[in-house]
Order: structure tokens, then C-alpha cells, then sequence
């Protein structure tokens, strides 16, 4: 706001300068702005707004007047501006006419929100960039509020929003604080696909602040505009929700656990929202975004803009309505005829992936991929486009033109060894039976001989150093990870910061080289095994692999759930330490350990080893947006409650990984000689490979922790320059974004185009609510006609990964970190799908159940080490059955089955 004023100007007060919304009086956006001027407009239509009044833009000029700020702010930096207005108090009868207001609405517990002159226009949203402060209650909480709210008019996010338009008044809204049962938002169009009739309503448990930062759980409603019944819904298990903490603290706390299940809305509610966003679009003649709350029954609205965003050129259109993981159109014998799966590739791709997570992935793709062929012997490793796919938010392997290439090698010679590994039963039986790959079959005559040379040469070389290279992969972590916490990321310059994330991602790359022959070797020894077992044994040796003892309970990530115990009862040993573990809030333990001299000493001989050893795993490694427990050791206390307050000695973990009967040798001895000697051998060399395999893998996610910090220093860097509204914000960014960025020379602003990270963001959304695409497809897929699992089964069928059979009481877990305290020993795990960071829990689980997987998922191989039933890929397990259902688990047959609800 520009005046030319340089002395302190006392004005007089000025009548409608604090406005009660709704009331007799003007509903002028230059005067109440966009926000306080919608929000009169629909109490005057007669639509449920919370009651509250308005501190216009005129009393906002008086308040730069009368306190001498409206010459000094003229010309000066924004932040300099924001931090003068936070300073200076409000002049005594400015702040009476603010106090008499409030007086007037009852002195409720408020919110305080910014409403400037172009906030929810038709042409900008202004959504996020000004602050909001809640449950404020008190006469000096008020006024600090309302100067926070004016301040943030020159906040760094709203100044690069603005796009070099000049700062304009900023009004205030006062509104009573409704402490929400249910809160969400409603589109009155699907602003991604821009579907006709559709209504979308999502909804969280708590008040709405969780839902917009993206940090809980919601469902997801479609409702016909035309008859208001519901004709799509997505219920998900809701763990953690924002509410009052204390008087005046809002933060996340636990869903309670008969809320977790069921839908946020029944169909007469929702029927009842849909009409009252139908209300709004009426009144205001277009598209509407809409907050809402539910108290007590009763819903209120609390703010609505226009949908100011369309789904760009190429937005949806491109990734979203796509049916070919193929990200370049090929000639349709290909496009229709290739087999893509997403079983087994690594874990690290496991699940729905964010922009940044996809964008990471399609880096791997051009430029560490083709290597990680060429290291297991593959001479010509093809074009990199071919390899991978990515559909619908989730990243697929090319099985066609892999075991194409792959032909090239004399163990796949036969595509059927290869392709039969990734096959789940979407595609078993005649489909996979009468299927011919599309790329057909590498090359013969001398192009076939260089190959199988080349194949030789690099086998033989690898069965040399295969030990060796191991140890160096050991060392360089150890060295890399030491160093990375040395480094100060902040103190960089751009171009630093540029050289050292080229240095990660060399690193990277030289990892995952690496590690690519362990893991293909210990994928195909296991294959041998299985095809051994079925051809000298027959029905005798069904599933006879995964029954067989292989003496890998010193795996690496199995190691980890161990020292985790160790942690746990050296914590049990100090009960200071243990009492703070226990009762400080999880984001508060690390800095409360640390304060305290016996905490601090816990931490250095404790902690610190454990998180040199593993502190670098996470979920969905390959998803950057996820922080490791190194950066966040919120699960590691959670599972040291866990552990510390179940009884168990430490050895009670070690006997349950390495303790087991294997009666499995009994059934070998029935083969000759020659043939036991070959299973023992191949036994032999699995186990070596996945030791190694496991050994290595810690080198290979170190390298993605170590490129995830230079990317989160930059977030760091575009909050401060209002970029992004957040650190959350991070994960709607493009990979190849932030290379060139710390490459170049342009500005934050330039680098990232606020269309871009809404446009990228809008997409993630739109695929956060469609079904889980299938593990493996031929072809295309149409997602929007996935199969829906039917109401009330209560038996499910999925692959038997680990055998046995255990009855249980089931627990759903959808959020490891806020629920690992919440499971108890001998309970069935029932969730989606797992990775290295869930191991602990497989400690003290009673059986295994997942919705997706395969034989060599993590799910499938950690369960059998710790010999716990396991049935994986059942689609719909976290759907069907509900926490506290007593529950079968037939991991020999693959069947699980309510038998109590």
C-alpha cells in the first residue's frame, strides 16, 4: 500500500470501520475484502455461516496512520514491512472499537483470518498465501492475531503470489471458532477431470487444517448433482486428526478407534451438503470450492471461492485419463500387447508415488537404469523410455521389453523364466499362456554369440568380486552417511549446493549398479529353487521353497528390528529415559533426551549407533517426499514403547528369527543324492546372494537419503522466498526442476511457476482418490472400471507367502508412525502393503495380511523370516475386514477369513 505520509496522522473514527457480517451495511470487497465480503453475501442469503464481523480496509489505514507507519513501509522490503506491523501495537481506540466488537459477538474462541481486496476473486484464489490464526480466545490474543493477519499482506509467499503487484489493504475477519466433528471441502465440479455432475466432497475427521495440509486421511464422496445421491465413495481408515490440544493449541491427536473405520458422513448428510453446494454455485452463477464443518449435526460453512483452476493442457489429459503406462506413444502391437508389473521391483517403488517421487523415478529411468542392466551382463541394454512406465501415480517395469533384452542372457534365454516372476493372477493362466511378447526374441546368430560371451565374461567377473564389492559398498555408506552429517546444507551457495547434489547423485547412481546383481541373483537362485521343488518333488514340494530353513536370520533389515529391542531395554534400564520416551509428545523426545544429562547419554551410546546402522530407511524409499528415521525418529520411539511394554527380553526377538524347527529337510531326503545336493547348493547360493542383497540395499537408500537433503535445503529455501507455502509443498515439485534450478541462474520464482506446483498438485489429488491399479496388466487399463471388493465378505484369497496358520484379532494400520504404539503383540497385521521400515512391527505380529504383493515382496520374505503366517495380495483386506475382528490366517493356502467380527 503506497501513501505519501510521512508523520503520525490521528483519524478520526470512521462509522462501518468494524462491520458485523450479514448486518445492515455495505458488503463492498474494497472495503471488507474477498473473503469478509463472500462471507456477508452468504449469511445474507441465508446460508449457515458462523457469526462474525469484520475489520475493514479504512480501519486498517487508520492503524498505518495513527502508529506512523504508512511512511515508513513506502518503498521498504516486504519483510521489513511484516516484521514493523508485528512491533507495533494498535493504537488504544483502534483496538477499543476492535474489543467492543467482540464483546458483542459473545467473546467466543475465534478465528482470526486475513480477507485482502483480491482474495477468492474469480481471478485469484489467494488460498493459503495470507494468515489464518485459530481458537483464539482473550482481548490481547485477539489484537496479536489481528496484527498477524495484516502483517502477512507482505509476507514472502503472498509477495511472489502477487507477481509484482503493489500491496493492497488487507481487511480481517473475526468469526466464532467451531470445533469440528467432521470437516472437508466441496467442489461443486470435479476441478481435475471436470466430469459433468459431479460433486465432490472430501471430509476428515477434526477440523479442516488437516485435510488442506495434506497430513490425514479423508474420504472421498462423489454425489450427482441432479438426484443428490451418492454414486461413488472411498472410505479410508482415518488415524490421526487436527483438533484443540489445550485452550488456544491446535495440532494432530488420534482419531478415536470406532471412528476410524466408518465413513466421516452418511448419505442423508451428504445429500444435505450437496444441496447446500448447489445453494452456493446458485447464488453466486459458477463453479464453487467450499469449506465446511459438522457440529453436533449441524453443518456450517465457512468460506467459498471461485474454482479458479481448470485442468491444464496435457494436466489430467496426459497422465490422468491415460491407459498405457507408456510415457511416448508406440505402435499399437506394443502399446496393446505389452505386459507391465510393479511386483517386486525393488519395494522402493511400492505404492502411489507424488510428483517429486515420479519425477525421481523417471531420473532413475534415463540415467542409472540402463546401467544396473549392463551390470548383470546385459550387452545392448535398449532405449530407456521402453523399460518403465508409470501409471496412474504408480511406477511399472516393461516386463516385454525386459525379458527381450534379457534373452540376451543364458538363465532367461527362455523369456517364461523371467516373465512368470512377475505375473500376479490378473494375468495367470490362458492369458499368460497364450501371450507373445510384442518385442519378440533377442537377435541369434552372431549378434546371440557376442551376448552370451558378453554374459559370460561379466558372470564370471562378478562371482569374483561379488564379496569384495560388498564390503566396499559397506565402507563407502558408513563414510557417506558420516559425512552428510557433518555437512551444513544452509551455509552452501547455489552453486555448492548444485555440486554437491552431483556428487549424490553420482553416487546414486554407482550404488545402485552395485546392488542390482545381488538383488536380480538372489530373485533368480529362488526362482531355481521353486522350479526344482515342483519338478523332482511334485505336489510334496508345493511351497516347498518357502518352508525350507535358510539361515538368514542375520538379514539386515531383520537385524534392525533387533537392535531397535536393544535400544528399547536400554532405555527400560533408565527409567528417566523411559519416562521421557512415554510421556513427552513424539515431536518433543529427541530435544528432551538431549536436554537431560542421563537422556544425552542414552542418546550417544544408544541412539546415535542405531541410527548410524539404520537410520537411513524410511517408507517408499524411492518417494523423496518421505522423511527416514534419522530425519524424523518418531516410529523408533513409538516402536521402543512398544517393545519396552510388552515384557519381552531381548532375546525373545533373536529366538523367533533364528529358533525355528525346519522340518522341511525331512522331505529332501526322500531325492537322491545328486538332486539333494543340487537344492542344498542352490539352498547355498540364495542364501548367500540375499545376505549380500540386504547387506548392500542399506547403501543403496542411503544414497536416496543424501540426494532427499539437498532437495528438502532447496524447499527450505523456496518457503523462505514464498515460494511455497510449506515444506509439504516439496513433493508437487519436479525432480529435473531442482537440477536445473541449482544449475542455473534463475530466479526462485522462474524456477517454479506457481501454475506448475497447483497444476502438479491438483493431479496428485485426482489419483489419491481412484482404486489401487492392478500389480501386473497386459495392454492398457482402464482404472475408472476397477472392480469393487462386494459389501460384507468376510473370506479373502490372496497368495500364501509364509506358512502357517494363526487365528487373531486383526488391526488395520494405515499410518506406521502414529499407530506402532497402538499394536499389540499376536495381532494380525492388516494393511495395504509394507517395506523396510515396517519390519519391527513383524516382530511381535501374530500373522501378516496385505493388499498387495507378491512371493518376494518385503511382506512375503521378512514373514518368513520370522516365521509368521502371511497371506499377501488380497486386493481388499484393509476394505473387508476391521480392527478388532478375530481373524484367520492360512498362509499354506493363501485364505483369510473373519470367523468373528
Amino acid at each position: 500500500m503506497a501513501t505519501r505520509s510521512t508523520d503520525p496522522v490521528t483519524l478520526a473514527p470512521q462509522a462501518g470501520d468494524v462491520v458485523v457480517l450479514g448486518g445492515p451495511g455495505t458488503a463492498d470487497p474494497a472495503v471488507l475484502g474477498g473473503k469478509a465480503a463472500r462471507l456477508a453475501d452468504m449469511i445474507a442469503a441465508g446460508l449457515p455461516v458462523p457469526p462474525a464481523f469484520c475489520l475493514t480496509t479504512g480501519l486498517f489505514t487508520r492503524y498505518l496512520a495513527d502508529t506512523g507507519l504508512a511512511g515508513k513501509i513506502e518503498g521498504a522490503e516486504g519483510g521489513a514491512v511484516r516484521e514493523l506491523i508485528l512491533a507495533t501495537r494498535i493504537p488504544a481506540p483502534l483496538a477499543d472499537e476492535v474489543l467492543a466488537a467482540y464483546e458483542r459477538l459473545g467473546r467466543p474462541r475465534v478465528a482470526v483470518r486475513s480477507s485482502a481486496l483480491k482474495e477468492d476473486s474469480a481471478a485469484r484464489s489467494f488460498a493459503g498465501q495470507h494468515d489464518t490464526v485459530l481458537d483464539v480466545a482473550g482481548d490481547a490474543a485477539l489484537l496479536d492475531a489481528v496484527r498477524q493477519c495484516w502483517a502477512s499482506l507482505w509476507s514472502a509467499r503472498a509477495t511472489v503470489y502477487r507477481d509484482g503487484d503493489a500491496a493492497e489493504a488487507m481487511a480481517v475477519v473475526v468469526q466464532e471458532m467451531v470445533h469440528c466433528d467432521v470437516s472437508g471441502v466441496l467442489f461443486t465440479v470435479d476441478p481435475v477431470s471436470a466430469r459433468p455432475h459431479r460433486v465432490i466432497v472430501e471430509a476428515c475427521q477434526g477440523l479442516g487444517e488437516g485435510l488442506v495440509s495434506g497430513r490425514v486421511s479423508s474420504d472421498l464422496f462423489v454425489v450427482d448433482d441432479r438426484s443428490l445421491e451418492v454414486v461413488e465413495e472411498r472410505v479410508r481408515y482415518k488415524v490421526a486428526k487436527w483438533a484443540p490440544l489445550a485452550p488456544g493449541k491446535i495440532g494432530m491427536t488420534k482419531v478415536d478407534a470406532a471412528d476410524r473405520s466408518v465413513p466421516c458422513l452418511d448419505h442423508a448428510q451428504l445429500a444435505e451438503l450437496a444441496g447446500l453446494g448447489l445453494r452456493v454455485r446458485e447464488h453466486y452463477g459458477s463453479e464453487q470450492d467450499v469449506e465446511w464443518g459438522l457440529r453436533d449435526g449441524v453443518f456450517q460453512l465457512f468460506q467459498t471461492r471461485p474454482i479458479t483452476t481448470r485442468p491444464l493442457p496435457g494436466d489430467d489429459a496426459a497422465r490422468a485419463g491415460t491407459l498405457s503406462p507408456y510415457v511416448v506413444q508406440q505402435p499399437d502391437p506394443v502399446q496393446h500387447g505389452t505386459l507391465w508389473s510393479r511386483m517386486d521391483i525393488g519395494e522402493i517403488f511400492v505404492g502411489l508415488m507424488t510428483p517429486l517421487g515420479l519425477s525421481f523415478a523417471r531420473y532413475y529411468q534415463k540415467n542409472v537404469h540402463l546401467d544396473c542392466a549392463a551390470a548383470l551382463g546385459v550387452r545392448d541394454t535398449g532405449d530407456a523410455d521402453l523399460h518403465m512406465g508409470f501409471y496412474q501415480g504408480h511406477v511399472y517395469l516393461n516386463i516385454s521389453y525386459s525379458a527381450h533384452l534379457l534373452g540376451q542372457a543364458l538363465p532367461t534365454r527362455d523369456q517364461r523364466h523371467f516373465t512368470k516372476r512377475f505375473v500376479g493372477e490378473e494375468v495367470e493362466g490362458g492369458a499368460l499362456a497364450d501371450y507373445a511378447n510384442p518385442f519378440g526374441k533377442f537377435p541369434g546368430g552372431v549378434e546371440d554369440l557376442l551376448s552370451t560371451a558378453h554374459w559370460l565374461r561379466c558372470t564370471a567377473a562378478e562371482a569374483v568380486q561379488m564379496t569384495s564389492r560388498s564390503k566396499e559398498m559397506v565402507t563407502s555408506r558408513l563414510y557417506e552417511f558420516d559425512r552428510a552429517r557433518r555437512l551444513d546444507l544452509s551455509r552452501m551457495s547455489r552453486r555448492e549446493l548444485h555440486a554437491e547434489l552431483t556428487r549424490n547423485l553420482g553416487y546414486f547412481h554407482d550404488s545402485h549398479v552395485g546392488y542390482m546383481p545381488y538383488y536380480i541373483n538372489a530373485f533368480g537362485f529362488y526362482g531355481i529353487l521353486t522350479e526344482l521343488c515342483r519338478l523332482w518333488l511334485g505336489e510334496e514340494g508345493r511351497n516347498l521353497q518357502n518352508r525350507i530353513k535358510t539361515d538368514m536370520s542375520s538379514l539386515r533389515t531383520v537385524e534392525s528390528a533387533k537392535e531397535i529391542w536393544a535400544v528399547a531395554q536400554a532405555a527400560k534400564d533408565r527409567p528417566r529415559v523411559l519416562k521421557t520416551i512415554n510421556e513427552e509428545p513424539l515431536e518433543n523426545i529427541a530435544a528432551a533426551l538431549r536436554a537431560d544429562d542421563e537422556g544425552a547419554a542414552f542418546w550417544e551410546r544408544h541412539m546415535e549407533p542405531f541410527l548410524r546402522a539404520n537410520g537411513t530407511r524410511g517408507h517408499q524409499e524411492m518417494e523423496l517426499s518421505h522423511p527416514r528415521w534419522i530425519d524424523d525418529p518418531s516410529y523408533i520411539f513409538q516402536m521402543i514403547r512398544r517393545y519396552a511394554s510388552d515384557g519381552f527380553s531381548a532375546d525373545d526377538i533373536l529366538r523367533r528369527s533364528s529358533g525355528y524347527h525346519d522340518d522341511s529337510r525331512e522331505i529332501l531326503k526322500k531325492l537322491s543324492l545328486p538332486q539333494r545336493k543340487v537344492i542344498e547348493t542352490v539352498i547355498s547360493l540364495y542364501a548367500l546372494c540375499s545376505e549380500l542383497r540386504e547387506t548392500t540395499r542399506m547403501s543403496m537408500i542411503t544414497s536416496i537419503w543424501l540426494v532427499r537433503n539437498v532437495v528438502y535445503e532447496v524447499g527450505r529455501r523456496l518457503v523462505e522466498a514464498g515460494v511455497l507455502h510449506s515444506l509439504d509443498e516439496v513433493a508437487h515439485l519436479g525432480f529435473e526442476d531442482v537440477r536445473a534450478y541449482l544449475a542455473g541462474d534463475a530466479d526462485e520464482t522462474a524456477a517454479f511457476p506457481r501454475e506448475r506446483i497447483d497444476g502438479a498438485r491438483r493431479l496428485h489429488e485426482y489419483r489419491k482418490r481412484l482404486p489401487e491399479p492392478p500389480l501386473t496388466f497386459i495392454g492398457e487399463h482402464d482404472i475408472t472400471q476397477a472392480v469393487r471388493p462386494a459389501p460384507g465378505g468376510a473370506r479373502l484369497s490372496g497368495l500364501g507367502a509364509s506358512p502357517g496358520r494363526v487365528i487373531g484379532r486383526a488391526r488395520i494400520v494405515e499410518d506406521l508412525v502414529w499407530q506402532a504404539d497402538e499394536f499389540e503383540a499376536g495381532e494380525i497385521l492388516v494393511t495395504r502393503y509394507t517395506d523396510a521400515s515396517w519390519t519391527p512391527l513383524f516382530a511381535i505380529a501374530g500373522g501378516v495380511v496385505t493388499d498387495v504383493g507378491s512371493m518376494l515382496s518385503h511382506s512375503s520374505i521378512v514373514s518368513r523370516e520370522f516365521h509368521v503366517p502371511s497371506v499377501v495380495n488380497t486386493k481388499y483386506a484393509t476394505q473387508r475386514i476391521s480392527t478388532g475382528d478375530m481373524v484367520m490366517v492360512d498362509g499354506d493356502t493363501g485364505v483369510v477369513e473373519v470367523v468373528e467380527g
